[in-house]
């Protein structure tokens, strides 16, 4: 079912977003630790990329694993980085023929350590291009796109971010999925400013818990731009070890 018809149901939704394996052992790892967490009864569940794709035939394997052995909704993630228009098709053409019906299209990050990296001619340049090819040869599936509540790190202006989120909508996207946010006023703010620009699609809060200050450290550095606020600062500066953390974390 497209996620953008879960959501129109009754009730509270939430689903989990998971970082993408580096080795087919920590892929094993990880599918046990979905398995596990199917009785909680996520609306689904979504497998990131790396950077420039660098982990995307593991997640892609993992993905199609989940959607053959599991009663899990799965949505695949698809990043623009370092594919041409023809191994975008097959990747799709695999996650059609295995019954995977939804896709969140992002244009992703180049690789770590790779200031000259340069799109293939043949690739796309941005995500809104993307989604307009699903949507032209796999209309069947539903398209996700991300959104930034505290900004674009590319895109200070912040007049042309809701321009540019509002070609990704107008090119077909079904829903928005936002990166991660501390301050609610953002969110609040962002819907707002995309109910001004005609946006008028689901709109899916991204949370990260803090479990330890070694992962708050991992989400400045996954998360460009994030904001952590001072208050949330002060209180893990506070706390004795990494439970402590945790606690503050989920308060």
């Amino acid at each position: 079912m497209h996620i953008a018809k879960i959501l129109k149901q009754p009730g509270l939704h939430f689903s989990f977003e998971f970082f993408p394996p580096k080795t087919k052992e920590a892929s094993d790892e990880l599918f046990q630790s979905m398995k596990e967490l199917s009785p909680i009864g996520p609306a689904y569940v979504s497998v990131t990329y790396g950077a420039g794709g660098s982990t995307g035939e593991l997640t892609r394997d993992l993905v199609v694993r989940i959607k053959e052995e599991t009663s899990l909704t799965i949505v695949a993630h698809l990043t623009t980085i370092g594919a041409t228009r023809e191994e975008i098709r097959a990747i799709l053409q695999r996650y059609s023929d295995s019954g995977i019906e939804n896709i969140i299209a992002v244009r992703g990050d180049p690789p770590k350590g790779a200031p000259g990296f340069l799109q293939p001619k043949d690739g796309f340049r941005y995500a809104a291009e993307l989604v307009s090819f699903v949507k032209k040869y796999f209309p069947h599936m539903g398209v996700g796109v991300a959104g930034f509540p505290e900004g674009h790190p590319e895109t200070p202006n912040r007049l042309k971010e809701m321009d540019y989120l509002k070609a990704k909508v107008d090119a077909g996207a079904d829903y928005i999925c936002t990166q991660l946010f501390f301050k609610n006023g953002d969110y609040y703010d962002f819907r707002d400013r995309c109910e001004i620009a005609g946006i008028n699609i689901p709109i899916i809060a991204g949370i990260m818990p803090i479990i330890s200050r070694r992962g708050m450290e991992r989400i400045s550095e996954l998360a460009l731009g994030s904001r952590i606020p001072a208050k949330l600062i002060r209180a893990i500066s506070r706390a004795s070890d990494d439970d402590a953390v945790a606690r503050v974390g989920i308060q």
